[in-house]
């Protein structure tokens, strides 16, 4: 007869208490023959294997990722860096409008950076909308970091106009998206239809199909500014489409020398067009009608603005840096520096600061105005300023929502619920 194996080791099933076996075996009178003649020793543990030596890669062939210094704190600083660059480039261009006429240089170089920027923020925002699906907790966290920023700023940003342009008439309206909240207007717009747009087969290309309607239709008004919302869809669409593999392409070697070419030619292409071209056509705020096209030209400008955009926003983040780096910090808050930038900017043209000072339109004034506005925002996005302003871009609020049963515990049988992310 073979020898019995011991009652630890693998073949004899899970560990059981010493004392629990041999009760076990009292009280059901097992046959004596069944009793481990060597005792209750612990079967020896398997031997330490040698550490794996990956073979050397073949030429050509890139080597071996190695793991990243980086500490896990569930950010990737890849997407914070990119929105810190983002919102600076948004700043400056913000900062050339009122001094650009005249410049075609400078006119080239805002039509080229409003080709990519806002649709960069854009993408960002709907591939951090993946997960939303519209339950209490992330309806709550819409209200209080979408909506009740747009009402507080809405609100600050028409006062602002009120005394400091002399302008007593202007209205305080929360359908009227005014200067920079038309971006909260449409975030809110956005997130609420995500739920929808993945249930069709094909989202972009119905988002694409809506962007052209819109861009024909010249009765829609200026109600939440529903053009730019309609319009910019398509980008907040793609970005819900895509996965992380698909980033992973425009932070190779090669996206980032393809994207030199790119912006060159880009760059020719705007200073070609900055003399002949109506800035109606990048803002996406009218119908192509209002902007003196035919209407077929709506059709045409959407679907070559979204090429465009889409090749300079995958150009933009190839160079983006992937690592930790003192950009990461401050892309955690470029909700504030959004929100808060246009307050100088509205200040100095309404105390007609630009028109005092045209030496500002000139390159060595242009170069000044560019380094402030790249400058204070990056003040405005620093922690200090995140959270002196917590009440107005993100406050808790538990006292104005009911709790519900997802917040006593988790439901028996319900696996985890994704986190949402936020495109700022």
């Amino acid at each position: 007869m073979a020898e019995p194996c011991p009652v630890n080791s693998p073949a004899a099933g899970p560990h059981i208490p010493f004392g629990a076996f041999t009760h076990s075996l009292d009280a059901a009178r097992v046959p004596r023959m069944f009793h481990a003649p060597l005792g209750y020793r612990r079967a020896p543990g398997p031997k330490a294997r040698e550490p794996a030596v990956s073979p050397p890669p073949s030429p050509g062939q890139p080597p071996p990722a190695q793991p990243s210094a980086t500490p896990r704190t569930g950010r990737d600083p890849f997407f914070d860096n990119a929105k810190y660059l983002a919102i600076v480039l948004v700043a400056v261009a913000h900062a050339w409008e009122p001094v650009m006429e005249g410049s075609r240089a400078t006119r080239a170089l805002y039509l080229l950076v409003y080709t990519f920027h806002m649709p960069a923020f854009i993408l960002v925002s709907g591939y951090f909308s993946r997960s939303w699906t519209g339950d209490p907790r992330q309806l709550r966290r819409l209200l209080t970091t979408v909506a009740l920023p747009y009402v507080v700023f809405e609100t600050v940003y028409s006062l602002l106009r009120r005394w400091a342009d002399d302008t007593p008439e202007q209205p305080i309206s929360l359908l009227d998206p005014f200067y920079l909240t038309w971006f909260l207007a449409a975030l809110f717009i956005w997130r609420l239809l995500t739920p929808l747009l993945r249930q069709l087969r094909r989202p972009l290309a119905a988002a694409l199909a809506v962007a052209a309607l819109a861009s024909v239709t010249p009765g829609i008004g200026a109600d939440l500014n529903l053009q730019r919302v309609l319009q910019f869809l398509p980008f907040f669409v793609l970005g819900l489409v895509l996965r992380p593999e698909h980033f992973q392409l425009v932070r190779r070697r090669e996206t980032r020398i393809l994207a030199l070419p790119l912006f060159a030619a880009a760059l020719g292409l705007a200073y070609w067009v900055a003399p002949r071209v109506r800035l109606d056509w990048i803002y996406r705020s009218s119908s192509a009608q209002e902007a003196g096209a035919p209407w077929w030209g709506g059709v045409v400008a959407t679907l070559v603005l979204f090429v465009l955009g889409t090749l300079l926003t995958a150009g933009f983040l190839a160079w983006v840096p992937r690592r930790r780096t003192w950009l990461t910090a401050l892309g955690a808050g470029t909700v504030c520096g959004y929100l808060l930038h246009g307050l100088p900017l509205k200040a100095a043209e309404y105390g007609g600061l630009f028109e005092a000072l045209p030496q500002l339109g000139e390159p060595v004034g242009l170069v000044l105005v560019s380094l402030l506005a790249a400058a204070g925002v990056t003040l405005m996005c620093t922690p200090p300023v995140r959270r002196a302003l917590r009440w107005a871009t993100g406050p808790e609020l538990r006292w104005a929502f009911r709790r519900d049963a997802a917040e006593l515990g988790p439901v028996p049988g319900a696996g985890d619920r994704p986190r949402t992310g936020y495109g700022f």
